[in-house]
């Protein structure tokens, strides 16, 4: 399982999986498309390369899904696939390769507003990784 979508008052939550860091920025990606569009109409037009960092991986994957909603509201724009390459050392740092195109009003399922610290955390596990995001609509 890559994510799943959690019951959550007035906001979109989900928890996100990965064996390794570059897996959970793969699938947090895919689960923030996933909640607020329909990427089946959307083919790969174009390549965006998103670049972040932070000092440890919650504050850079907070980061990198506040870059997606960035390119979501500006450019009205949606991935179908994601690659991302995440290296630790003094902080974090992730660069990513999002493939895609524009989705149009009839597309959104429900518009996001904010990436939301609530409630969010990324734990290390035995398997990997676990993050749980919370985005306000």
């Amino acid at each position: 399982m890559k994510y799943r979508f959690i019951d959550h008052t007035a906001d979109i939550a989900f928890e996100v999986y990965g064996s390794n860091l570059r897996e959970l920025f793969e699938n947090a990606a895919l689960a923030f498309y996933d909640a607020f569009v329909d990427t089946s109409g959307i083919g790969i037009e174009r390549e965006v390369g998103v670049e972040c960092e932070g000092e440890d991986v919650e504050i850079t994957l907070y980061r990198w899904l506040n870059e997606l909603l960035y390119l979501f509201d500006t450019e009205f724009f949606a991935a179908k696939d994601v690659e991302v390459e995440v290296e630790e050392g003094d902080g974090v740092k992730a660069s990513g390769k999002l493939r895609g195109g524009r989705f149009s009003a009839e597309m959104v399922k429900v518009e996001p507003k904010a990436i939301t610290l609530h409630k969010f955390r990324v734990e290390k596990t035995d398997k990997g990784y676990v993050a749980f995001v919370v985005v306000d609509i």
